[in-house]
């Protein structure tokens, strides 16, 4: 019988680590909490101290019947739940449920689940540490305490079943603030010229963008404006007034935090937030890997440290070395420096074993999990590698006073950008290569033309700058993006439109409500300060009871007088109508939303209580039946395409309606998107199809 008891938070982690312990140790998952608040009451005595009233799980009653038939007569219990507050705080739990001296070295992390980083968590065990766990604490009761006591508030004022929480509330107003400024955004008019110019009739052109005049820089503002600068320019000679060359060093992105990796998964992959960390938990706990048998990929994935292990940089060094040469090594190892509110307890993520590229385990691992892989090993090697050179020419041409400016620049050494180049939220147009110029040259006008544009509003959030923006400010921690943002999109304050997020009526109406009477909740200055006092717990800088003190007085205070000045006032939230009519009693139908989303309703409940689907007709006509094509989704909340008579009518794609009709049939064409774009007709007995060109791929 094993003498020892290692406990961790799941069972992919368990099997991991029991391969390197060995017969000396059983190796249990707590499958994450065993105890909590209880969910029928406030659970939080905040008359003595915030003293929390911690019950067992019930769904946990035979993991923990487990737990403590494992624990019995073992000489040592070891606490190894994840390196961070949430898993320092299961162990305190674990310890009391299973009488584990907390004053003994009883508790060990593990940076990566590989055979050094388990041996080395297994030879440095210490106590729990109990600034972390009322840190947790700290958090568990404070939302707690906004979420059990503002919800019936939201319940009486605008709708039953809502939910406030103090990272999430703050959350939604980003996004409605963002929707408020689109709306009242004024477009401004403004206009371009550019000349395309040759240094002879056989080269080819290049692009040279008005500037202004004399070298001072100008705007166009309008048509005419343009126009009279077109006319002054009919005839000109266009000079090389300046040429100026440079070498530009572009340095690699340093290897990944939580936040950074969900936005770069999000840009490159198209994968939600929640889909990139169970990704990454499933490579951190453990994938069974051909002739290597189960082992952890990458390093703990809750992190905001940029900190690299000497032994991981000198691996990357080597791999470096070894495929690109040592010209592609730095002249100086590359240290990043985290910000200052970091929790630098351990490393960024990378990956644990940097020999392993992407192909040597592509066979053993799923579609996701390579994907990310492939991401995390990319990003963190080339985080390791010598800096790109550009040559840079930029070029100042004149024509009768009136000043163009070109750019460009010619790659001198690619460095790492051969392995990897950072992802964008907003689109660069790249600078081409210039010719060879020089001062006094005369160049060749090819064409000369205007164009009007307009100022644009602010984009909407897409999830990877949504998180870009919770993090510059500060709002929550890496372990709380994915969770929050799962959470108002299922509460309905945010729904997706393509990538972006956009705010429901009732995330509108809710920020509304929040902003006149409970400002503090969603201001993300206050939440930011609230992050900073939870890490002032951490850091043994603030007791814990202080923080709650300082937060519910104020809060209970504006909770009082909100129900006070809202007496008689409800915030409903109006119903959508739609064109479809109610054929029981011939009302227009209004959209509702229930548990399973979005449905039509009469608006004459409870006298008339007729409901229907919401039907999202396409301009495809079925080819098997002649009727409509729906659009649908599936339970993994996919889009695919289907006959209005499914399950009788078979007919089912994932490929999108084009709204056109085959010259050949007749029958409708199917758009195909993605590297082999294209148009193909529905009709499986009909082959025409056509390329598309110019299509990019969806995320």
């Amino acid at each position: 019988m094993a003498k020892n008891l290692v406990i961790v938070e799941s069972p992919a982690k368990a099997k991991t680590i029991k391969k390197y312990l060995g017969r000396d140790y059983d190796v249990i998952a707590s499958m994450g909490h065993v105890r909590d608040l209880p969910k029928s009451k406030l659970g939080v005595d905040v008359e003595n101290h915030f003293e929390p009233k911690y019950i067992n799980i019930r769904a946990q009653s035979e993991t923990i019947k487990k737990l403590k038939a494992a624990a019995k007569d073992k000489k040592k219990i070891y606490l190894a739940t994840d390196p961070d507050r949430e898993g320092e705080a299961i162990s305190w739990h674990l310890a009391h449920l299973l009488d584990v001296d907390l004053n003994q070295n009883n508790r060990i992390t593990f940076n990566e689940i590989t055979q050094s980083g388990v041996k080395s968590g297994m030879a440095s065990p210490r106590k729990v540490d109990l600034d972390l766990v009322n840190s947790q604490q700290a958090r568990r009761i404070l939302d707690r305490i906004v979420g059990y006591k503002l919800s019936p508030f939201l319940w009486k004022k605008v709708r039953s079943g809502l939910s406030a929480g103090r990272v999430q509330s703050v959350t939604v107003r980003l996004i409605v603030d963002r929707e408020e400024e689109i709306r009242s955004f004024v477009p401004e008019e403004y206009w371009s010229i550019e000349a395309n110019l040759q240094v002879d009739r056989n080269a080819k052109p290049f692009v040279a963008k008005y500037y202004g005049r004399g070298g001072k820089k100008e705007e166009l503002k309008n048509q005419e404006q343009a126009d009279q600068v077109l006319k002054a320019l009919e005839g000109a000679d266009y000079i090389v007034e300046s040429v100026k060359k440079g070498v530009r060093k572009k340095t690699p992105a340093p290897p990944f935090t939580t936040s950074t990796l969900q936005q770069e998964a999000s840009r490159k992959l198209g994968f939600q937030a929640r889909r990139t960390m169970k990704a990454a938990q499933e490579l951190y706990e453990g994938v069974d890997v051909e002739e290597l048998g189960t082992v952890g990929l990458i390093t703990y994935m809750r992190t905001d440290s940029l900190r690299i292990s000497d032994e991981a940089r000198a691996a990357a060094a080597a791999y470096i070395e070894q495929t690109y040469g040592k010209a592609y090594i730095p002249s100086t190892p590359r240290i990043y420096k985290s910000k200052n509110n970091a929790q630098d307890a351990h490393e960024a993520i990378r990956p644990s074993m940097p020999e392993l590229s992407p192909p040597k385990v592509k066979a053993s691992l799923t579609g996701d999990q390579y994907k990310l892989y492939k991401l995390i090993w990319e990003r963190f090697i080339a985080s390791q590698m010598a800096s790109a050179l550009l040559d840079t020419v930029n070029a100042q041409i004149d024509a009768r006073g009136y000043t163009f400016k070109a750019s460009g620049f010619t790659v001198k050494f690619d460095g790492f950008t051969v392995l990897y180049v950072e992802g964008r939220d907003d689109e660069e147009r790249e600078d081409g290569i210039l010719p060879e110029l020089k001062e006094q040259d005369k160049l060749l006008l090819h064409s000369l033309g205007g164009s009007q544009h307009f100022t644009q509003p602010p984009p909407r959030y897409t999830e990877a700058s949504l998180i870009k923006v919770l993090e510059e400010n500060g709002i929550g921690r890496p372990s709380t993006y994915a969770p929050t943002i799962t959470t108002i999109l299922s509460r309905n304050y945010v729904e997706r439109e393509g990538k972006q997020l956009k705010p429901t009526q009732l995330g509108e109406i809710t920020t509304k409500l929040m902003k006149e009477h409970f400002n503090q909740i969603v201001d993300a200055e206050f939440t930011a300060h609230m992050e900073e006092d939870l890490d002032e717990i951490a850091d043994r800088k603030k007791p814990w009871t202080e923080v709650l003190d300082g937060f519910y007085g104020g809060f209970e205070k504006s909770l009082e007088k909100a129900e006070v000045d809202t007496e008689g006032v409800s915030y409903k939230v109006p119903d959508q109508e739609t064109d479809v009519i109610c054929e029981l009693c011939g009302r227009n139908m209004v959209i509702k939303s229930g548990r399973f989303g979005k449905f039509l309703a009469c608006p004459g409940y409870p006298e008339c209580k007729n409901t229907k689907k919401i039907v999202n007709a396409t301009k495809g006509i079925c080819p098997k039946c002649g009727g409509r094509i729906l659009e649908k989704k599936s339970k993994k909340g996919k889009i695919f395409y289907g006959c209005e008579h499914n399950p009788g009518c078979s007919f089912l794609s994932w490929d999108a309606p084009a709204g056109e009709d085959c010259p050949v049939c007749g029958k409708s064409l199917l758009k195909k998107t993605g590297r082999s774009a294209r148009l193909y007709c529905s009709n499986e007995e009909c082959s025409y199809e056509r390329p598309l060109k110019g299509e990019k791929e969806e995320g």
